[in-house]
């Protein structure tokens, strides 16, 4: 799991606001054109996310080997990071991001507390839940291929391959480096196959920085430069205390408003982008508990797993922790199967991990020496591991296909995961309706589908008002 506290540094802590402003307040760029990247305060940004990341995990993991008595290591979800860096934050501040985070937690928790959780996982078809999956890991894979520069924007088509078509550079050799390693590593199943990845193409890349000088790509200029960070070591200087100023930096209402003014077709909208964030925790969770607890052989005949309500507990408070200390929402790690195929069954295994976490803060400096060239191929390869939940949909029913098709498709190709659900479920429930199965479509998703009507229509509805 140690690979998050790499790649989420990298992930929201890169990213910008609608405001142009990074999580720690800072400005990305020093200049109004967005040309000359304000390195100093994104390396100080990564180290305090790392440390807020590293906190989070090994409070809550903790929290569930003590409370949910289960074999799981809860850290930022990797799906949720990539909706939050670049379809939610892009429209709002990071304090408004990172608060609805906090009210997804919070409704998790409700509806854990209350049954209604296991209502609308059954509202949602199984072929839109694969989808989801699926849209998500091609969603994460192609933010993966454009970070490394692999995929760009081109010159009289929308994207490209590399420079011109060309794959030129140091840079983008580290990134097929690493994704050639990565896989290699998988295949011969070696244990930390992506932390061992992500080591091995950062020294090299600190090592070709040292002798080229390449420097980094800003736009258009030095096109065969780093992406997002020059990888260099860090200085003895900079090892210090953790950073935790991030912790409690959440607006809570201001996401909701428009202008700091209600506005009917902005709530909604932000409703919306709360139930997609909820759906991305929610599904990835329940799969993943189900799956460790069967290998792990504690899962009862009905495939129900020991401490249930426990667990789905500790994992909705660890979205709500991790909205208010801006670490993105944090989520059960399938990953843990590692742990479980080493022989863990209890709790304990899960408070060991939470004390190597929280041993991990110390280490933030490290991070701003990994170039997204060498994190890139882990969000690429972890796409592809999402990419096996297309088995479950039947591409034979059209009423089934066409739905989960625009679901995986809308995510990359619309740049956000909130659309590519929205598309899928209404479209679902038409197809159903003209096949007359309406009567199969449970009442929760036609609510749903509804509100994303209008949330699609919110500028013609705006006009309307």
């Amino acid at each position: 799991m140690a690979y998050i506290l790499a790649l989420n540094p990298l992930i929201i802590g890169t990213a910008a606001d609608k405001n142009g402003k990074l999580l720690n307040g800072a400005p990305k760029f020093l200049d109004a054109a967005g040309k000359t990247l304000n390195e100093a305060a994104i390396d100080q940004n990564k180290m305090m996310v790392l440390a807020a990341t590293a906190l989070i995990a090994g409070i809550m993991t903790i929290l569930m080997g003590v409370w949910g008595r289960f074999p799981l290591g809860i850290a930022a979800g990797l799906g949720i990071n990539s909706l939050l860096a670049y379809s939610v934050a892009p429209t709002m501040t990071w304090p408004q991001a990172m608060g609805l985070v906090v009210w997804e937690g919070v409704l998790i928790f409700i509806f854990v507390i209350t049954g209604v959780r296991e209502a609308i996982f059954r509202s949602v078809p199984r072929s839109l839940r694969a989808a989801i999956s699926v849209g998500i890991g091609m969603f994460v894979a192609f933010v993966g291929l454009v970070d490394s520069g692999v995929i760009r924007a081109g010159s009289g088509t929308p994207v490209q391959l590399g420079i011109a078509g060309s794959l030129e550079g140091w840079p983008i050799a580290m990134c097929v480096i690493g994704f050639l390693l990565v896989v290699i590593l998988q295949i011969r199943k070696v244990p930390g196959s992506m932390l061992i990845t992500i080591v091995t193409v950062s020294v090299l890349s600190v090592i070709v920085e040292s002798i080229a000088k390449l420097g980094p790509r800003v736009g258009d200029d030095n096109p065969t430069g780093w992406a997002q960070n020059v990888p260099k070591l860090p200085s003895a200087s900079s090892f210090s205390w953790p950073d935790l100023s991030l912790v409690g930096k959440v607006d809570l209402v201001g996401g909701f408003l428009k202008d700091g003014h209600f506005n009917i077709a902005t709530f909604v909208g932000v409703l919306l982008v709360v139930f997609s964030l909820m759906l991305a925790d929610f599904f990835d969770t329940v799969g993943t508990v189900v799956a460790i607890g069967n290998q792990a052989g504690l899962n009862d005949a009905q495939g129900n797993p020991p401490h249930l309500k426990e667990i789905l507990m500790v994992d909705s408070l660890s979205a709500v922790a991790g909205g208010l200390g801006s670490a993105s929402s944090a989520t059960g790690f399938v990953e843990s199967s590692a742990g479980v195929g080493e022989g863990a069954r209890t709790g304990l295994a899960s408070v060991t991990t939470g004390l190597a976490f929280l041993v991990a803060m110390f280490v933030s400096p490290v991070i701003t020496m990994i170039p997204s060239e060498a994190a890139a191929p882990m969000l690429v390869f972890v796409g592809f591991l999402m990419m096996a939940q297309v088995r479950d949909i039947d591409w034979t029913d059209i009423a089934e296909g066409v739905p989960a098709f625009l679901t995986v498709i809308f995510m990359p190709f619309a740049y956000s995961i909130t659309v590519g659900i929205g598309a899928g479920f209404i479209v679902y429930c038409i197809t159903k309706l003209v096949t007359g199965k309406a009567r199969l479509v449970h009442p929760l998703l036609w609510v749903v589908s509804a509100l994303f009507v209008v949330y699609f229509a919110q500028g013609l509805l705006l006009g309307l008002l």
